[in-house]
């Protein structure tokens, strides 16, 4: 065993890395408004406790902030989305708790522009493949790949149909969240998430989980026998 004392700690660092938290914070905000090229040392200086300078020394470029700024989201993203469902059982319940789960994300304004991946991926999807982009494009994979292991499990517990297609099924559940993103922020309908939810929960009795339970019940019923 040691007996060296520990190392003080370097002061500058933890500043550093409380300054970096600070304008990342306010930059996936204002990116799921106003887009990953709107971003500028400056505008970011005016509104977080950093002046540029200092920006442009924790990030190098703006392609060196707008990639701290997607893996950035995605923390967020599994913050609010992923992790509260895991405390459900693997399969159905947690694939729905996960739908849940993004429905709130995404009508909570965890980003104020809606979910930060649709807003990223309008924005750069007919773009040259480049560093940016590819951040973006796998996040997004990543997300789908994550969702077909829910549905896959689903299918191993019985809980959905042998045969269900998983990755059709991930295509519908991907499509009902996003039209639901998109018609709250764009169109202020306020119906919207409930339509998803609606949605979703059609997708899945029609790939085998059971007709609906109690009336009124917003998820999909236990397993067929």
């Amino acid at each position: 065993m040691s007996t060296s004392a520990p190392a003080p700690t370097d002061g500058r660092r933890l500043r550093g890395d409380r300054s970096r938290r600070a304008v990342l914070d306010r930059a996936v905000h204002a990116a799921s408004v106003d887009g990953l090229d709107g971003l500028t040392f400056g505008s970011l200086a005016a509104v977080v406790p950093v002046n540029k300078s200092g920006i442009a020394g924790l990030f190098g470029s703006k392609e060196g902030l707008q990639l701290a700024v997607v893996a950035h989201a995605r923390e967020v993203f599994r913050s609010a989305v992923v992790l509260p469902a895991l405390d459900e059982e693997p399969g159905l319940a947690r694939l729905w708790r996960t739908v849940l789960a993004w429905l709130d994300y995404s009508r909570d304004r965890i980003f104020e522009g809606g979910c930060f991946f649709r807003s990223a991926a309008t924005e750069l999807d007919a773009r040259t493949p480049g560093p940016v982009r590819d951040a973006v494009v796998a996040a997004l994979r990543d997300w789908d790949v994550y969702l077909v292991r829910l549905v896959r499990e689903s299918v191993e517990r019985r809980e959905l149909a042998e045969g269900a297609d998983a990755e059709q099924l991930v295509f519908s559940i991907d499509a009902a969240l996003d039209r639901a993103d998109l018609a709250s922020v764009l169109l202020a309908d306020p119906a919207a998430y409930d339509r998803a939810r609606r949605a979703v929960r059609g997708a899945l009795v029609a790939a085998g989980a059971s007709a609906p339970g109690p009336e009124g019940s917003s998820a999909p019923g236990p397993p067929r026998p």
